[in-house]
């Protein structure tokens, strides 16, 4: 009988996930394929990829997401294998993605509260040319994350400059590169040496530096000589304040998340948020569900640039189901190199 690997939220700490051994549990199940029973309108499907995001937090702290609940098992978007269907609109091997259960297989009723899986079309006849893993990334939410809130909220133009926090990530990674192909002057920053390499030699931003080892006002003073227009924030906090310090009138600020916060035991107050005032900046956030009208536009124009080798897109892959837990708290500290994912199994 077949193994059903599953990853329970175990227990919370207010502001802190450090350990995946206190949070997260192992669950070793099986499961009968052969009499498995649904009910009409239901599918069963076997995960292949689950994504990594730092949203996948303690539940006391007010989200977009539906909160997890102790002791069910954790969910996130994935890419699955249609294996038994009682619906008229999967049918056996579609291969899927949207929101799933962290474990090998996953029961989805039709009567669940949660957008529908997408068919991912042609998806594996282009299985070479295109990872099913990239469903999740670059062509899922973190792709589109990246395309709708560059386009809605930062309105770029050809000559500014934009600066990108954690550039070598899942999101920083895709943002700094459309931002390079629409003639804006591309700055980014990472936590580590390798991380910058990248960024300069793989993906030519105009410059990067490991904001580790700099002076960030100094580093911005000589990295965006003419200011900065666009701000895309991932980390928020100190960086954030000394920032506000860099950006021109009409300066806009794209809100993606703000990670050095979201395990601190005491968050960072911002000092330089006068500037928002004289300068006109706008800052904003979003979360992705926001950008769903432009779905069809965003997949074409990146899958295009996948297909003609433009854009570059790196992954940070964990193999195992098992190995999950560690794998996220990678995410919270930062290790991660690329759009984290979990792989569970082949097609």
């Amino acid at each position: 009988m077949p193994s059903n690997i599953k990853v329970l939220f175990k227990t919370c700490s207010p502001k802190r996930l450090s350990s995946p051994t206190e949070h997260i549990e192992i669950k070793h199940d099986s499961i009968d394929l052969e009499t498995y029973q649904l009910e009409d309108g239901d599918i069963l499907i076997r995960n292949l990829y689950l994504s990594l995001d730092p949203y996948m937090r303690d539940p006391s702290i007010e989200s977009f997401m539906e909160s997890f609940e102790v002791g069910h098992i954790l969910e996130g978007f994935g890419v699955a294998e249609v294996i038994k269907s009682k619906n008229e609109q999967y049918k056996i091997g579609n291969l899927v993605s949207g929101f799933t259960g962290w474990e090998q297989y996953t029961y989805l009723s039709k009567s669940k509260k949660s957008a529908p899986m997408k068919i991912l079309k042609n998806a594996r006849e282009n299985v070479d040319k295109i990872p099913l893993s990239y469903y999740i990334g670059v062509l899922g939410a973190t792709g589109l994350s990246a395309y709708g809130s560059l386009k809605k909220i930062g309105h770029p133009k050809a000559g500014e400059t934009i600066f990108v926090t954690a550039a070598s990530g899942a999101v920083g990674q895709v943002v700094g590169q459309i931002a390079k192909f629409q003639g804006l002057r591309v700055v980014g920053s990472a936590g580590e040496d390798v991380k910058v390499d990248y960024l300069i030699n793989e993906l030519h931003f105009h410059a990067a530096f490991n904001y580790k080892k700099v002076d960030l006002d100094k580093k911005l003073t000589e990295t965006c000589p003419n200011g900065i227009d666009i701000y895309f924030d991932n980390v928020g906090g100190e960086t954030l304040d000394i920032v506000l310090m860099h950006l021109n009138l009409y300066a806009r600020i794209i809100a993606c998340g703000m990670i050095s916060q979201y395990n601190a035991t005491e968050e960072y107050g911002i000092k330089h948020l006068t500037q928002i005032i004289p300068k006109r900046i706008r800052m904003e956030g979003f979360i992705v569900y926001d950008y769903i009208d432009l779905y069809d536009e965003f997949v074409s124009t990146m899958r295009n640039w996948l297909l003609e080798g433009k854009l570059v897109y790196r992954e940070d892959i964990t193999e195992g189901i098992e190995n999950a837990p560690d794998g996220l708290i990678r995410v919270f500290k930062g290790k991660n190199f690329g759009k984290a994912i979990i792989k569970i199994a082949d097609l």
